[in-house]
């Protein structure tokens, strides 16, 4: 049923690519084309250059042959032989126009030999190469299509210049015709082949791209659920207090409880609010999620920094602490934030330079939080980790969305040592920042 299909499918493509053929022959076989041979990815313009040096030796031993069998040779046969020498160098840019110079040059040297001078052959074996050669590079750059249609004139040149001149010894067309087949054989392979590796680069591209854009929705979709925990959870705490300060006040008045009970409203249909709409980011029912208590666990914040830390140390990572300044009341978004960032910047420390030793730096000041963390470089004889380390998220990626949605400053790069050094400035109070598309990982 599959083979029936496909052929079914290419008869109903048959007709449509007929008619696109004359249009692929003018195209590709338009003798003012201009398709310049790329350089090698390691000869460079090397293999050019052996190009032009093979067609001077070919036109050389060519003029010896034509001196052998046609004498004297005229000053027509030796400029003919000169331009099917120089068809292949031309081909290496123009490679359409070096076709129709080299089959025009194999048409007047066969009318010139054949008829004039009596030689009982219409080419030479040099003449045969250098056209297969043209016909190589020709391959190279045009369509299938184009190549057998340049392979079928190229067979017809060389009937019709031998067919009235009666030459004898057929086997000259037969060589030329084996020829210029595995010319045209081993070109069309040759560019099916890059065209297959272009298009499998381009795919990898699109293929890490569309990765790399997954990654980033995830991400957000990620902190996006941490972000609704928490404005869920004051948006709870204000429609409690607004439930319960009637009961605090000895003979409320109504307006009183009437701003409180508007309160409590609002508060409870900007939850609801809330729920449908960041509610289905949390993953309910995912088989790749983690368990349930895990999903609706409170967020952390920098006070389990030392629980952390103790989990890095068991996974085989060295690393110490150190908090500056005077710690003050932090957002819950800027708080979680920092937490991530140190947990993710460990994690990456112990996945890529085990033995290394790394310390965590949390300074307060007036303007924010600065969480600094650093790591040496891998050292040969460091032990594996003992167990795997939870990845928070996608390495830089979610570092830079956290600071850019805190209106804050991520830097990160390798330190002087050959470790790695994650700095982020977090302000005291955040404003929304612009949302990051770089694609860090």
């Amino acid at each position: 049923m599959g083979d029936t299909t496909r052929w079914a499918g290419a008869l109903r493509a048959s007709p449509d690519a007929l008619r696109a053929l004359p249009d692929v022959l003018r195209a590709d076989l338009r003798p003012g084309r201009r398709d310049p041979l790329p350089r090698h990815r390691h000869l460079g313009r090397l293999a050019h250059g052996h190009v032009v040096l093979f067609c001077v030796l070919m036109g050389v031993w060519n003029v010896n042959l034509y001196e052998g069998f046609v004498q004297p040779v005229t000053g027509a046969v030796s400029l003919l032989v000169v331009v099917q020498s120089a068809a292949p160098v031309l081909a290496l840019v123009w490679p359409a126009a070096a076709l129709w110079v080299s089959v025009a040059a194999l048409v007047l040297l066969a009318t010139l030999t054949s008829a004039v001078f009596g030689a009982a052959w219409p080419w030479s074996a040099p003449g045969l190469v250098l056209h297969a050669l043209v016909l190589l590079l020709l391959a190279l750059r045009v369509r299938p299509a184009a190549s057998v249609a340049a392979l079928g004139a190229s067979l017809l040149t060389g009937i019709g210049a031998a067919v009235p001149h009666h030459v004898p010894g057929p086997h000259t067309l037969v060589q030329g015709a084996v020829a210029f087949t595995l010319a045209v054989v081993l070109g069309t392979s040759l560019r099916a082949t890059r065209v297959s590796r272009s298009r499998l680069v381009e795919q990898e591209e699109l293929t890490a791209g569309e990765r790399a854009r997954r990654a980033l929705l995830e991400e957000r979709g990620r902190i996006a659920r941490e972000l609704h925990d928490v404005v869920a959870h004051h948006m709870s705490v204000i429609s409690i207090q607004a439930q319960v300060a009637p009961h605090l006040v000895a003979d409320p008045s109504p307006e009183l409880r009437e701003n409180l009970a508007g309160i409590r409203q609002n508060a409870v249909d900007a939850l609801t609010e809330l729920r449908r709409v960041l509610g289905v980011l949390r993953g309910d029912g995912d088989p790749g999620d983690a368990a349930a208590g895990v999903r609706h666990a409170p967020q952390p914040t920098l006070d389990r920094l030392d629980e952390l830390l103790a989990n890095v140390r068991a996974a085989g990572l060295d690393v110490t602490a150190e908090t500056r300044g005077t710690p003050r009341p932090l957002s819950p978004g800027t708080e979680l934030s920092a937490y991530r960032i140190v947990q993710e910047a460990l994690s990456n420390a112990v996945r890529h330079a085990p033995g290394a030793r790394a310390s965590v730096t949390v300074h307060h000041h007036p303007a924010g939080l600065t969480v600094r963390v650093t790591n040496t470089a891998a050292r040969p004889a460091g032990r594996a980790p003992a167990g795997p380390v939870r990845e928070p998220g996608h390495g830089l990626l979610g570092m830079r969305e956290r600071t850019a949605m805190l209106g804050g400053e991520l830097a990160v790069g390798p330190t002087p040592d050959g470790g790695w050094e994650v700095t982020a400035l977090l302000p005291a109070d955040p404003e929304p920042g612009p949302t990051s598309t770089k694609d860090g990982s």
